[in-house]
């Protein structure tokens, strides 16, 4: 088949689907622009885009009210009163690490310019004192957790398709920070194309239609069409600990998590901090209508984002970070024949191409999968409470709350009470208030530990104290 016959066959099948309006610019491209139209045409999937325009459409009905439940979670209270429980559940993590039954699973597919960086956000430098790359900093977590566990850590990172070679690329240059090239496995998340309100593919460009990411939870079938799921199979990984990539004190090699975890014989599992307060909009686990899921603040009635216990706790406290142990059988059985989780349509203002080719906002919809909706097709699962101050400080924006300013200044609390403790000299604080202290993950990822290990003296720079 010639290629003109192969783009005539192409554009009839969109036709056919009601989308023929993706050719509109069709005459005025070059060769080499209709090649790349038609192979982005013909990487989505025209019947999702149906069901999508469908969806698009029912979201405009009312739905019912949901009922609302909190969550059953291990506490910091329930961790100081079971020690034993604890301990086995530390034990039987350790194992798991130790075995090489644990696949590391970062979500990295986003750009840092909201930062007023250019350049993938993994690869913004936020270390306080080292000025370390949020990457780098989670590299050498897994370094620390190959040096203290013996196995090899695998690191499945899923990129986007804006951001995968500049990824790859920045990988290279810092040599992997220190991890085998072969012990990294690169993946993309997939994209969808936005419809207009008529439930048409909206065009970006003559050449190109108006893709975004299909949501973190894209995540889970990105891992089965990369082969990056079997990759773990054959590698003998039972458990991804998944996390974020703008959260540099997300501790994914936790043996606390894990052994839960495995203890309960749970699919999916989360962790969450206590909320700062009733109107901190971040999303809550809980259950809706009896499953267990993430409520998004706008959707807890304020009557219950404000209940509070006997104790004056939020009963909706807990506030989910993003860190989750997840079976890589139950990411097999989820994506089998395709991904099961819920779409979630998000109307939006898109910058598109009117009928004449020119830009313009075009009132549309955008299509995105939550990775947090897993937790609905659980059997078991472990909602594990973490202290804010020790796992939890993203990178999200410029300024304010969560910020690189926040960040760093995170960091610096918790290493500069760790070298507090251990009876060792700080610097003084900087002209914002902080303890400019840093610690490498491979030194040390708690206060017993860095007491234990710390050296006589820290590498001492203009930027603070780092500890390695």
């Amino acid at each position: 088949m010639t290629t003109v016959e192969s783009e005539a066959l192409l554009r009839a099948r969109w036709e056919r689907a009601g989308q023929g309006q993706v050719f509109r610019f069709w005459p005025q491209l070059a060769d080499l622009e209709r090649a790349r139209l038609s192979r982005t045409l013909l990487s989505i999937d025209l019947d999702l885009v149906h069901r999508l325009a469908a969806l698009a459409r029912d979201s405009q009905t009312a739905v019912a009210s949901p009922r609302f439940e909190p969550p059953e979670v291990f506490t910091l209270r329930t961790r100081q009163a079971e020690p034993a429980r604890v301990a086995a559940a530390r034990a039987r993590g350790a194992t798991l690490l130790r075995d090489g039954r644990v696949g590391y699973l970062l979500v990295a597919g986003g750009q840092a310019s909201r930062l007023g960086y250019d350049g993938p956000k993994g690869a913004f430098p936020v270390g306080p004192v080292s000025g370390r790359s949020l990457f780098e900093i989670f590299a050498r977590r897994l370094i620390a957790a190959r040096e203290r566990y013996g196995a090899r850590p695998l690191w499945y990172v899923m990129t986007s398709i804006g951001n995968d070679g500049e990824t790859r690329a920045f990988f290279e240059r810092h040599r992997f920070f220190g991890l085998a090239r072969d012990d990294v496995f690169f993946f993309t998340q997939a994209m969808l194309p936005a419809l207009d309100a008529d439930g048409r593919v909206l065009m970006a460009a003559p050449d190109a239609p108006f893709l975004a990411p299909n949501g973190h939870g894209g995540t889970l079938m990105a891992l089965r069409d990369s082969g990056a799921l079997e990759h773990a199979r054959d590698h003998g990984v039972e458990v991804f600990s998944y996390f974020q990539v703008d959260n540099p004190l997300a501790a994914p090699a936790d043996t606390l998590f894990l052994g839960l975890h495995a203890e309960a014989r749970a699919q999916m599992s989360s962790k969450v901090v206590v909320k700062r307060d009733a109107e901190e909009k971040v999303g809550v686990l809980g259950r809706v209508d009896g499953k267990l899921s993430c409520i998004e603040y706008s959707d807890l009635p304020p009557e219950l984002r404000n209940a509070r216990d006997a104790q004056s706790q939020l009963v909706f406290g807990a506030g989910n970070i993003a860190v989750h142990a997840i079976d890589r059988a139950f990411v097999e059985r989820l994506t089998d024949g395709g991904l099961q989780l819920p779409w979630h349509v998000a109307r939006k203002s898109i910058p598109a191409l009117d009928a004449l080719g020119a830009a313009c906002e075009v009132p549309g919809y955008k299509f995105e999968t939550f990775v947090f909706d897993a937790l609905a097709f659980v059997e078991r699962s472990v909602t594990l409470e973490v202290d804010r101050a020790v796992e939890f400080s993203p990178v999200k924006n410029k300024s304010g709350d969560d910020s690189p300013k926040t960040a760093r200044s995170a960091q610096c609390n918790l290493h500069a009470a760790w070298v507090r403790a251990a009876g060792r000299t700080l610097p003084a604080p900087d002209e914002h208030g902080d303890v400019p202290v840093e610690i490498d993950p491979c030194l040390a990822e708690d206060a017993e530990t860095f007491r234990a290990r710390a050296p006589a003296a820290p590498a001492v720079s203009t930027q603070g104290h780092f500890w390695s």
